[in-house]
Order: C-alpha cells, then structure tokens, then sequence
C-alpha cells in the first residue's frame, strides 16, 4: 500500500504528480514504518510462515469486548465503521452496514484507500470476497496510484492476491512511481518475516505478466531482486528460454 502522507485539503482535492526519477522504494525503505499495515495473513505455507501470522496475531490481539466498543464509538460514522471493519475482519458488521447503505463498499478514506485496500493489505481473504461480491471495484486507486493488489504485494498476502487475480485485477498496473505489483513483491524478498517467495511465484506464473516494466526511477522488477535479497533466481521463470537441441 501507499504512504499516508500528510495532505492539506487542498492538496487532497488534486492528484499527485511525480517527478520522472523518483525512486518510490527508496521512500518505501526509508518511511515504510509510515505505512498501516494488517494483524494476520491467511496465507498457509510453511511451520516459518505459520509462526509469523500467529506472532502478528498475538500483536493485534484484542478482545470481544474491544471490538463492541470500538464499533459503538463508530456507529453514527458508517463509512469510517466500514473501513475499520474490513480492516479488522469483522464481516457481521461489513455485511450489516452494506445491508443498510451498498455504496459503503465504494467509500475511501483521506487517503484513497477503500474497504477493499483495507482487508486486503491485512490479509482477510473473507472480507475481501465478501466486497467483491457486494459490488467493490477490483482495482480502485489511491492518491499513490496503489490498487489493492499493490498492497496485498507490499505485504506478501499471496492468498489475498490471487483471489484479486482471479477476479480480473490488473496484473501489471503501475502507481504513480511506476511501480507494479511485481516490483513491490520482489523489493521485500530480504526480510525472514516477509515471504514474499510466494507471492513472486504467483505473480511471475501470470501469463499476461509484463516483467521488463520499469518504475519511475528506471528499475525493472528483476533488477529491485537482484539488490534486494535470494530470491532473483525466481526470475527465470520468466526468462526467454535456449532452445539448445537443432531444429532439422
């Protein structure tokens, strides 16, 4: 997902312009801890990956309770109720409140982010379901240009990810740094607590995948794993193949 930076209102009312060098990862690397970011991820691979969705679970654990109450302190504000939920997985009320008012499912907060980014970046495949079929555009933007697909990348939610394929996401959409869904997967391969081998694998197995993009900074995808950690390699699949036996 995006930064969320700052914006005056002024500033919010236009869309963001970026220079033609400029290096979104590198802001990325350096303000990322700037970027909210999900409880769990459903992804269900190895004992490693496991470990770590129970640890962020442990994080974020709240009680019943904590829940009701924050659902009361928002009941007269449905919009931020929505996005709250759809965050946090809570489908009774995600389906309660686009029950009462569907276009819920299409609102965004100050920074564009929807219900759909929301469950998506936090990994609730659930929820993410449950908003496209209530009617959620796949492939909503942010001021950054970021589609849910480029945040479930950002942070490894592959099953996420390929709920979102399945449902037409645009595989090789660009932010407005020029970065795609790839080039996000692959600049977190370094991280043991990121496994984004996985997400790599879904994204580089797409037959419309379009690898050689480039970002606003000039950097392929394949070039942003190369510096960024052991997972390059994953790159071949994509690679042109060498016919070595002679045709007759």
């Amino acid at each position: 997902m995006g930064l969320c930076v700052q914006f005056n209102l002024e500033a919010r009312q236009q869309v963001m312009e970026f220079p033609e060098d400029f290096n979104q990862l590198e802001l990325l690397n350096t303000h990322g801890h700037l970027i909210p970011r999900g409880a769990s991820s459903l992804w269900t691979g190895s004992k490693e990956e496991q470990e770590e969705v129970e640890e962020d679970e442990e994080d974020g654990n709240h009680s019943e309770e904590w829940y009701l109450k924050k659902e009361e302190t928002l009941k007269d504000r449905p919009k931020e109720l929505i996005l709250w939920a759809a965050e946090n997985n809570r489908l009774s009320t995600v389906h309660s409140l686009l029950t009462v008012d569907p276009l819920l499912v299409h609102c965004y907060d100050e920074d564009g982010y929807t219900p759909l980014h929301r469950a998506a970046y936090s990994g609730h495949v659930d929820a993410v379901s449950t908003l496209l079929a209530a009617g959620s555009k796949v492939d909503p933007r942010t001021m950054d240009g970021w589609t849910p697909l480029h945040s479930a990348c950002r942070w490894s939610r592959v099953t996420v990810a390929s709920v979102l394929l399945q449902h037409g996401a645009e595989l090789n959409g660009q932010t407005n740094g020029g970065l795609t869904p790839l080039h996000l997967a692959a600049s977190h391969t370094s991280s043991p607590r990121t496994h984004s081998a996985h997400t790599l694998e879904l994204l580089l197995s797409q037959r419309r995948l379009q690898p050689g993009l480039r970002s606003n900074s000039g950097e392929t995808a394949s070039e942003v794993a190369r510096r960024s950690g052991p997972h390059h390699f994953l790159f071949e699949m994509v690679e042109d193949c060498v016919n070595v036996v002679p045709i007759s």
